[in-house]
């Protein structure tokens, strides 16, 4: 079944146990959501970027497999499992005893009033909860997985490859989405980088800085319920999450800085650092915000290219993609 009349099929409320009045969606460049109210069902889309590979049903089913088994590290209460969509005697049923067209992640529907990034919007946001969020982090990072094949994904030679790639994947958006100069000036600061400080890359590994992290460290990832949940880690492609906990942690004090919320960000580092004593990660820091607001640049001008998001959602996407764009240059001038 092709993506657009899963989703119609998906919007049915009829479809859910739960009997819902009406689905609502989110959709992103590689998923689709459904949310009943009490219920969310991810459902990913057959596309292949290269970093991220979901052009088969069994390649999706692995990777829904693996988001619940990831994201149950910090977000345990979250994540209910996946389940089956079937055809039986032409209709779609969900969790059915059919034959499976294709996998969902089941989860909790949560309250997105309680996302750390529509808190920020009502300046609800206080120095006490970065602070909380920051010892979730380095308890975290304290014991997620490492070993020398983690460690070997953070070696500078093993980093310019993402870094290559996102210049090359964002060739094609030079004078639309970022600018034939800035993408030059980062890239050449960028490279310059892995030369000037590979010294600090191999400390990082040989003081177990490199962990099996979260890898997308964002505020909307962020749910302040009775506890703290982080969910949507990258389940995708491992060399994402298999990384220096600068480079997880920058994520989050970059999505601040692009909310206008300098304050909070270096917040968040100094609480980090005082809680973990990883003084050395200042080392690193800009140039991971750097490769973090870069990322989120071109992932939103991907969605451009997306036959099936609105123009009116194209045209916010565009707008987001130039100032990440010019976010990762400000970083760039500091490295």
């Amino acid at each position: 079944m092709d993506i657009s009349s899963l989703k119609k099929a998906l919007l049915n409320p009829e479809l859910y146990l739960d009997h819902p009045q009406a689905i609502g969606i989110c959709e992103t460049h590689i998923s689709l959501v459904f949310l009943t109210g009490n219920y969310a069902y991810k459902v990913k889309k057959p596309v292949n970027f290269g970093f991220l590979d979901f052009t088969s049903i069994d390649k999706r089913k692995y990777y829904c497999e693996q988001e619940v088994t990831l994201n149950l590290r910090l977000a345990p209460t979250l994540y209910l499992g996946v389940i089956r969509i079937t055809e039986e005697d032409n209709r779609i049923v969900l969790d059915g005893k059919g034959r499976a067209i294709e996998y969902a992640v089941k989860m909790r529907q949560i309250p997105e009033g309680f996302l750390m990034n529509r808190l920020l919007e009502k300046k609800e946001v206080t120095s006490g909860m970065i602070e909380a969020i920051s010892e979730k982090l380095v308890r975290f990072y304290f014991t997620a997985e490492t070993s020398n094949r983690i460690k070997s994904f953070a070696k500078p030679e093993r980093v310019k490859q993402d870094t290559d790639e996102n210049f090359e994947q964002t060739e094609k958006y030079i004078d639309v989405t970022i600018s034939g100069d800035v993408y030059q000036e980062v890239k050449e600061k960028t490279d310059q980088f892995y030369r000037t400080k590979e010294k600090v890359f191999y400390q990082r590994i040989k003081e177990d800085r490199i962990r099996d992290c979260h890898g997308d460290l964002r505020l909307e990832h962020i749910f302040w319920g009775e506890e703290i949940s982080i969910f949507d880690c990258i389940e995708f492609n491992e060399r994402f999450r298999y990384t220096d906990v600068t480079a997880d942690i920058a994520f989050l004090a970059m999505d601040l800085d692009y909310h206008s919320r300098e304050d909070l960000s270096e917040h968040l580092i100094q609480a980090y650092i005082g809680e973990s004593g990883d003084y050395e990660l200042m080392e690193l820091l800009d140039f991971y915000k750097c490769y973090r607001a870069y990322v989120r640049g071109k992932v939103e001008s991907f969605r451009l290219d997306d036959p099936n998001i609105p123009e009116e959602e194209k045209k916010e996407a565009l707008k987001r993609a130039r100032k990440y764009f010019d976010l990762a240059h400000r970083y760039s001038q500091k490295f």
